[in-house]
């Protein structure tokens, strides 16, 4: 078995590269301190191996660094800053998207709990059972070719450990499909599947099953944010990539994701990112002609 040092060395060593075998499984190096940067975040269990990171969903504040794991049980939309990081002693993690299908036959056979929070996000110090956990599936990357055999039992280890652990519930109400996060998970994929389209409150509350104003402060418990911001920040999320892509001229982007007003996309989008739509139009045009 190998230990937070040696995770650590993988880490520095696999980073920016993808692991064919294990594709949900990603590693995070930063070698600097970053300025608060918004992104979405997937479904996610984070171990942090160095360095500290702060991400704010909504109103709340979470700071995590060594030996933390961090949940993420629902898709989020949240601003993220890696606060302590060097070249000597960069931010490293390792990122395990969650899939549902592989926790629902290890909660078949663990005993029934309560799972009726709106709470989707949370980190907490990782005990050494779960350590360990993430150190045999981690060290799978040093033997690829165990990795069709034990990388499944790994994993559900590494599951079960963290559904036994204070994150548990959270992960919990990603593979039930009859708690309050999973009807709003239902509700969140319908927007970012309709993220073009005018929707309502109203529409949005049915699809989850919800009175309009439990469903309004469901959702801002869960997420952080009112339906309605979630669905702005899903379009200019979106927006973002089709312009970093290339795959939408500049000029039709804000129509692409559902804005009626080119300024009052370019406003929205400045806000959010800091910087008018044109910023990341000329990245992509920039690396377009690094590339002949």
């Amino acid at each position: 078995m190998i230990d937070l040092a040696d995770m650590k060395a993988i880490a520095l060593r696999t980073a920016g590269s993808p692991l064919d075998a294990m594709p949900r499984l990603h590693c995070y190096l930063q070698s600097e301190a970053t300025p608060p940067v918004p992104l979405i975040y997937d479904p996610v269990a984070t171990l942090v191996l160095q360095g500290t990171k702060r991400t704010i969903i909504g109103d709340r504040v979470l700071e995590y660094g060594a030996g933390d794991c961090m949940i993420v049980a629902v898709e989020a939309a949240a601003v993220a800053q890696i606060c302590q990081a060097s070249s000597e002693r960069p931010y490293l993690a390792f990122n395990l998207f969650i899939e549902p299908k592989v926790l629902l036959p290890i909660l078949a056979k663990m005993p029934v709990r309560d799972t009726s929070s709106d709470v989707a996000f949370g980190f907490s110090e990782a005990t050494p059972a779960l350590i360990e956990a993430w150190s045999r599936y981690i060290g799978l990357i040093n033997r690829p070719h165990e990795i069709p055999v034990l990388a499944p039992l790994y994993e559900t280890e590494l599951m079960y450990r963290l559904l036994s652990g204070p994150q548990g519930d959270l992960l919990r109400q990603i593979a039930n499909t009859d708690t309050r996060l999973s009807r709003l998970r239902v509700a969140m994929e319908w927007i970012r599947d309709h993220v073009a389209e005018h929707l309502s409150v109203e529409a949005m509350a049915e699809i989850a099953g919800m009175s309009v104003s439990v469903f309004h402060r469901r959702f801002k418990a869960a997420t952080g944010h009112s339906p309605l911001q979630y669905q702005k920040y899903i379009r200019l999320h979106e927006a973002r990539q089709l312009l970093i892509s290339g795959r939408v001229e500049a000029a039709k982007v804000a129509f692409a994701v559902g804005y009626e007003s080119a300024s009052q996309f370019s406003r929205e989008y400045k806000r959010l990112f800091g910087a008018p739509p044109r910023r990341d139009t000329h990245v992509e045009q920039t690396a377009a002609r690094g590339k002949r």
